[in-house]
């Protein structure tokens, strides 16, 4: 995943501990712009050999992690989301063609 990639939440599932941390949360097959990517702290926090990738959204604003001694945004982790597939222009208007039933001459 990088900056500026557009996602689909897959998982907007979060405790109520994470409800009241946060501002704003994504909202299963919403699509977000990614605006910034980070390395989780998981190998820091609970000791553990990985990290998850931590996504900032451009269409959501959360306040600083009050975990984080950087100031950092709450932000999500990228296994909350999936890639979205996006069509070339000239591939979508062939396929949109096609579902709509109109008729194109051979």
């Amino acid at each position: 995943m990088i900056k500026g990639q557009r996602v689909v939440c897959v998982n907007d599932t979060f405790t109520p501990t994470i409800r009241s941390l946060y501002q704003q949360l994504p909202v299963k097959h919403d699509v977000y712009t990614i605006r910034e990517v980070f390395l989780g702290r998981e190998k820091i926090v609970r000791g553990g050999e990985t990290a998850t990738v931590g996504l900032l959204l451009e269409e959501l604003k959360n306040p600083p992690d009050p975990f984080h001694q950087g100031n950092q945004e709450l932000g999500f982790s990228s296994e909350r989301f999936a890639p979205l597939e996006e069509l070339p222009d000239e591939k979508i208007s062939e396929e949109e063609l096609a579902h709509a039933g109109a008729w194109l001459p051979g």
